[in-house]
């Protein structure tokens, strides 16, 4: 039986997770952030085991991931191979092992919290939030704000309080790959509003001699 609003919306407040911002709805399924899960995650004392690599390849990874909760145990299995279910755009660089394991370890802790229907938005198919929606049905219901992966970096940049945080974060393995799943004007978006984040922090740029 589906995950219907009401248990999606209730397993996540048992986590202190809100539905608006975190979950949305696209093509008749429910998607989640991926960072939302690694909250919850942290939160609910999940462990996850080494994982066991099954295929290592250049451009190819999949991984068998287990994880507990208690005493319960998951496992599922995280792919991701390059121009069949990871698309990385332009020169940007892949990061087939960070891709699979976080498609691997969200799909577990989704079984863990009883959401197997919930989708993380690491997975291939994952569809972003349109900026405005009044479908009735959907989870959230916070109108007018950012949402999917723009939205979620920008918001991983406000919560930055240092220079130095800013550029760790911009650098890191995984908003680099996060910025390979988007279109090059919603990079650029993102970039800029980075340049922001460090003006506003006191980031002075060289000026030309």
């Amino acid at each position: 039986m589906s995950n219907t609003n009401e248990q999606i919306e209730a397993i996540l407040a048992r986590y202190g997770e809100p539905t608006a911002g975190n979950v949305w709805q696209a093509e008749a399924e429910t998607f989640v952030h991926h960072r939302t899960l690694e909250r919850i995650a942290g939160k609910a004392n999940i462990i996850f085991d080494p994982p066991a690599v099954l295929r290592a390849e250049r451009d190819e990874a999949v991984l068998l991931v287990i994880g507990r909760m208690g005493e319960r145990m998951e496992w599922s299995i995280g792919e991701a191979l390059v121009g069949v279910n990871y698309h990385v755009p332009g020169s940007e660089p892949a990061y087939v092992y960070a891709m699979a394991e976080k498609r691997g370890k969200d799909r577990v802790i989704l079984k863990l919290i009883d959401l197997p229907d919930v989708v993380s938005s690491a997975e291939p198919h994952a569809v972003e939030r349109p900026p405005s929606s009044s479908n009735e049905n959907t989870p959230t219901s916070q109108s007018g704000s950012e949402s999917g992966l723009v939205g979620e970096l920008k918001r991983n940049l406000d919560r930055t309080e240092t220079v130095e945080a800013v550029i760790a974060l911009m650098r890191s393995a995984e908003t680099q790959q996060s910025l390979g799943q988007l279109a090059p004007e919603q990079r650029d978006e993102v970039r800029a509003y980075a340049k922001d984040r460090l003006v506003a922090l006191g980031w002075a740029p060289k000026q030309a001699a």
